[in-house]
């Protein structure tokens, strides 16, 4: 099997070690933020920027790994319209979890595999997730627990942790939340004979 992961996620490595796949990992060099900036100003949906950069990153290490399957990934998050990113500082991350309190936001998160720089399959996963009206103490108090972990998400949460305590309610692909839609790609690489059926 010759599958490649173009990102430097550990929460992604994670996801296909534990699948039990065997894959290397060379992550891209992507301006995410130029990118976003100008698919925001076409009015493009956070669900076609998400694709766009994860098609990006694959396209990139692609164009150095000949004939292997190149798996790219991005997550992004939106509420009320506003295009969030991870947070740069614990400053940051408090203003974000404060914005985001009470409200219900949507985590688009897509996949997409690309063979000698052609994409040959995608998959967009979207959740809907509702924050609850935590108080700021339990914020300050979840904020030093997790430190900078904080700031290796764009919602600067993991549900697969402590975050799980931010929401009242969840719905979508667990998997896809934590920034891989596993199922959808296990599928695909069988299809493509990466994978035994």
């Amino acid at each position: 099997m010759s599958l490649v992961l173009a990102s430097k996620s550990f929460g992604r490595r994670a996801m296909l070690e534990n699948a039990g796949l065997v894959f290397a990992v060379d992550a891209a060099n992507v301006d995410e933020d130029a990118v976003k900036e100008a698919l925001k100003a076409e009015g493009a949906p956070v669900a076609r920027a998400a694709e766009a950069l994860a098609e990006l990153k694959a396209r990139r290490v692609s164009a150095r790994q000949a004939g292997a399957v190149v798996l790219g990934a991005d997550s992004m998050l939106e509420c009320n319209g506003r295009w969030f990113d991870k947070a740069q500082t614990m400053d940051q991350a408090r203003e974000q979890l404060l914005a985001l309190r009470g409200l219900t936001h949507s985590l688009v998160t897509s996949a997409v595999l690309v063979r000698d720089e052609a994409r040959i399959w995608h998959h967009t996963a979207v959740a809907r997730m509702t924050m609850r009206r935590f108080s700021d103490g339990f914020l300050d108090d979840y904020l030093e627990a997790i430190g900078d972990a904080a700031l290796s998400s764009v919602g600067c949460y993991q549900v697969e942790g402590r975050g799980l305590q931010l929401f009242s309610a969840i719905e979508g692909d667990f998997y896809a939340i934590v920034g891989l839609p596993m199922v959808a790609v296990l599928e695909q690489l069988r299809v493509l004979g990466e994978l035994p059926s």
